[in-house]
């Protein structure tokens, strides 16, 4: 928000959330806002990070009043250190990963579908089915504590009245930009701006290192950013270069939206313990299921962490008709770690290795598409090769790589792609806290203090358009690919498409399909290109356009088109009518896809 004395930045992530702000009145530092939450029944804290957990109890599985907050009373459910630990004892009542439902085109993202719940655990049910939210919903409740935290601590200064930035994984799509989005606005902040994270985190960089960064980059240089969190893992390449004599950076590439990170690693833990106990005759229901995943969560940060214990023991309460009188004890070690994540997640790959894929059976239940590949090494070796640039440097982030040995392992394999030579890491940065802290570095940035990466869209969008051709009996018109919006396309700037004739259907219901690249990269505004493997069809739009006074219900209008990139990172197409008579934007919505 112009003139806002705070610039805040708000990294929401999918295990754990961040603050940092900057008191313009007080010069450019950026501090870090500890955020209060309860961490106990009836007991508040604050902490450096907010866990992206919510918990929705039943009335009798937490006591009255223990999750009153400061600025509220107990409204029966809570956010953070608290919901994370209890809602490892009732994982049905748990709501987690919820960002990662913002890119699953396969359900209704506005219907109350969290904490979801496979087939066996309703099978489980009690009759309680308890309270159940939507994803936008979820992350709304995150950002609406965060938004009650700041005021509480500014009451002078509420935030939504500030320069508020929130960041999104550089792979998500325009649908689920838009959807957090929407949840900053369900949140009460407003509109906000929205920034890549792995960009957030090369900010944060910029930010720790001052002036010296051009010392330690030079023209020609391409920083690798591996950022590998709680659900997703994004890859991204910042180039280096020479403009009149001074650096420049520009952002060249995005990975593909790659649904695998921390939660992966939690649920593979989780099977290797399981299956220990199923050889000892002990079977587990899907609660005791899901409790076993988040006590294995805690597990892997103690084991992964650098001088880590040898073993973590593994508890899972037992009771109830159907489930096992009495805890369940097992114990994860070191060297299973250093099998199933370190060598399972992280194997060694050669350049241009492609991820695998499997079969998938013909019915499914619907869930969180999780990438089938699961060594993230293989989906880097694919990244680096497909986009053909050679890093010269390497920047972590997210909180996988908090591990000193999966950092080595990642830098060891990416080094033998490229002649041997460790690639140098750009260290400084606490991974806990960076995407916060260059975000809001990033709003200093766009009030001209500081320096800009050139990133603008993170891929190339096309929009449908069918062939016109005679029908004929059991075939399809084929629907061909029109670029819309260009790799690169920064904030704030607009594309008229050339001179062509399109023909709009308003006042009935009409279907918009979208499609989207990541390596399709040159390819420029009104060009028509094939569906093929390179580019990925995102959620419809099924609306229907009002026809205003001039045209009636079904006509077909002649339009051009043009898209625009508006200053908060939203991309809007619309359409003209060539005569003046009207003019159309076209929303993304967040109705169930069809696949």
């Amino acid at each position: 928000m112009a003139g806002a004395r705070y610039v805040v930045g708000i990294d929401l992530g999918t295990t754990n959330c961040a603050v940092a702000y900057v008191d313009t009145k007080q010069g450019g530092d950026i501090r870090p806002l500890p955020i209060p939450q309860v961490v106990a029944p009836g007991e508040v804290e604050p902490r450096p990070t907010l866990p992206s957990f919510l918990l929705l109890p039943g009335p009798h599985e937490v006591q009255r009043g223990a999750l009153a907050l400061p600025w509220r009373d107990d409204p029966g459910w809570c956010v953070g250190a608290f919901a994370r630990d209890r809602g490892a004892e009732l994982p049905h009542r748990l709501v987690a990963s919820a960002k990662s439902w913002l890119c699953n085109a396969e359900v209704d993202l506005t219907e109350p579908i969290l904490p979801w719940r496979s087939q066996a655990a309703r099978d489980e049910d009690d009759g309680d089915g308890g309270e159940r939210v939507s994803p936008i919903e979820a992350a709304a409740r995150y950002l609406g504590h965060i938004r009650a935290a700041w005021d509480h601590a500014f009451p002078d200064a509420p935030l939504a009245e500030q320069d508020v930035l929130v960041t999104v994984p550089a792979s998500f799509d325009a649908v689920a930009t838009d959807l957090t989005a929407r949840a900053a606005r369900h949140a009460g902040l407003g509109d906000v701006t929205l920034l890549e994270e792995p960009q957030a985190a090369f900010y944060a960089w910029l930010a720790a290192s001052g002036d010296s960064w051009r010392e330690r980059l030079h023209a020609g240089d391409v920083v690798l950013v591996v950022d590998i969190g709680g659900g997703t893992t994004d890859f991204s390449l910042i180039a280096v270069a020479d403009d009149g004599g001074a650096l420049a950076l520009e952002r060249v590439a995005v990975g593909d939206h790659i649904l695998l990170g921390g939660d992966n690693i939690d649920l593979a833990l989780a099977h290797l313990v399981a299956q220990r106990l199923g050889d000892k005759g002990r079977t587990l229901s899907a609660k005791q299921r899901g409790a076993l995943v988040h006590a294995c969560r805690r597990a892997k940060e103690q084991l992964l962490a650098d001088g880590g214990p040898d073993a973590v023991p593994i508890a899972v309460l037992g009771g109830g008709s159907k489930l096992i009188g009495g805890t369940l004890r097992a114990e994860l070690t070191r060297a299973d770690v250093d099998v199933l994540v370190v060598d399972g997640f992280f194997p060694p790959a050669a350049l241009g290795d492609a991820p695998r894929e499997r079969t998938r059976m013909g019915l499914g239940e619907v869930g969180l598409p999780y990438a089938a590949d699961p060594a993230i090494t293989r989906h880097l070796a694919h990244f680096l090769a497909r986009h053909d640039r050679r890093p010269t440097a390497i920047l972590f982030n997210g909180g996988v790589m908090q591990s000193g040995r999966l950092r080595a392992r990642v830098t060891e394999i990416a080094s033998g792609w490229f002649g041997g030579d460790p690639l140098p890491a750009l260290a400084g940065t606490d991974l806990d806290l960076a995407v916060a802290h260059g975000a809001a570095y990033y709003g200093l940035v766009r009030r001209g203090d500081g320096v800009r990466i050139r990133g603008g869209l993170g891929r190339t969008y096309y929009i449908g358009i069918e062939t016109a051709m005679p029908a004929i009996p059991g075939f399809e018109p084929p629907v061909h690919a029109l670029c819309v919006a260009p790799f690169g396309l920064e904030e704030g700037s607009r594309v008229d498409l050339p001179d062509e004739r399109f023909a709009l259907v308003v006042g009935e219901p009409a279907e918009f399909r979208f499609f989207a690249s990541t390596s399709r990269t040159d390819d420029r505004p009104g060009q028509v290109v094939e569906v093929d493997g390179d580019i990925v069809e995102l959620a419809p739009i099924r609306t229907r356009l009002d026809p205003g006074d001039g045209h009636d219900a079904g006509a077909r209008v002649p339009v051009s088109l043009s898209a625009n990139v508006t200053e908060l990172g939203a991309l809007e197409l619309w359409c003209v009518a060539r005569d003046g008579s009207g003019r159309w934007k076209l929303e993304y919505n967040v109705r169930e896809t069809e696949r």
